[in-house]
């Protein structure tokens, strides 16, 4: 959960996550969540830009190369395009760093993670992705638009390390709240 002072909270001391850090840029609230669901459920691509500023990211360590958290391809044709994805492309310009835009699949198309209570979303993602990419001895950026219980990034956080990538950081722009949870 956040904090302000930059250390480890007590749920990530008690069971650490695959991921070594990530870092989160606003609460999962108004304004912030109206323009992710206009971005990312009304399909209005004008937002990517304004939504990647707002990620500046904050990594402690430079990241050697960027992934998107991917979609299956059902909810790709469905959605019309990989909203993380196109938040990478802008993060990867001001930082100079390449995307892997194929370097990571999900290969099962589970329930989405927004409709399911907490404690099933682990779960929900076990297994859901592949890495094809060899990542020996790099740090493997993530970028993403809304993290709730960090499931999903650890899930692939597994399969980028399995890769080879020796440290993992994600970078999302709204999390979702403790008190929020379903």
């Amino acid at each position: 959960m956040p904090l302000t002072s930059g250390e480890t909270c007590g749920a990530c001391l008690a069971l650490p996550p695959v991921y070594d850090s990530v870092s989160v840029r606003y609460v999962y609230g108004f304004p912030v969540d109206a323009l992710i669901q206009s971005y990312k459920y009304g399909g209005d691509l004008t937002l990517a830009p304004a939504l990647a500023a707002m990620l500046e990211p904050v990594w402690d360590v430079p990241v050697d190369v960027l992934v998107a958290m991917p979609l299956s391809a059902p909810r790709l044709r469905e959605r019309g395009f990989n909203q993380a994805h196109e938040l990478a492309r802008y993060v990867a310009r001001r930082c100079r760093v390449p995307v892997l835009p194929n370097a990571v699949r999900r290969v099962a198309d589970t329930a989405p993670q927004a409709v399911l209570p907490w404690k099933e979303r682990a779960r929900n993602v076990r297994g859901a992705f592949v890495c094809d990419a060899d990542l020996t001895g790099l740090h493997v950026g993530v970028v993403d638009d809304v993290m709730t219980t960090g499931a999903t990034l650890n899930e692939l956080a597994k399969n980028l390390k399995c890769a080879g990538a020796v440290r993992v950081s994600g970078c999302v722009v709204a999390r979702t709240l403790l008190e929020d949870q379903g």
